[in-house]
């Protein structure tokens, strides 16, 4: 377990606005910057591009644009960015299309705040 004292940034990508309204009360809590919120996947890379959040927590199933091109555009604009896939879908192939994509892990929903905060941890650095 790691501390849970930080100062990253995170943008969080959801199409359901409880799960970025309860994502951010953890992430706050936990110490992390939540300095935007998308609700699918073409807000996710306008906001990535202005904004450049050390974190983005993307869902896989997005409106308009999936979570996996929504990644692949984003590391396209940044080679060093950090996406944490976040996916109630647990499929192999899904998991290989996101690391193909350039998602620096997955997490898969549900999960508990420390597999969450660990993992970001984890990413971070990595």
């Amino acid at each position: 377990m790691f501390s849970r004292v930080t100062d990253l940034t995170v943008m969080i990508v959801d199409d359901v606005s409880v799960m970025r309204g309860l994502l951010r009360r953890i992430l706050e809590a936990n110490g992390y910057q939540v300095i935007a919120e998308a609700a699918d996947g073409v807000e996710a890379v306008a906001k990535y591009t202005d904004l450049r959040p050390q974190i983005t927590i993307m869902d896989v199933c997005l409106p308009n644009k999936n979570g996996i091109d929504a990644t692949k555009d984003i590391v396209l604009l940044n080679g060093d960015a950090k996406v944490v896939m976040f996916s109630a879908l647990d499929r192999d192939a899904l998991v290989r299309a996101a690391q193909e994509a350039g998602a620096s892990d997955f997490i898969c929903k549900p999960c508990n705040i420390d597999q969450l905060t660990d993992t970001l941890h984890k990413v971070m650095h990595s």
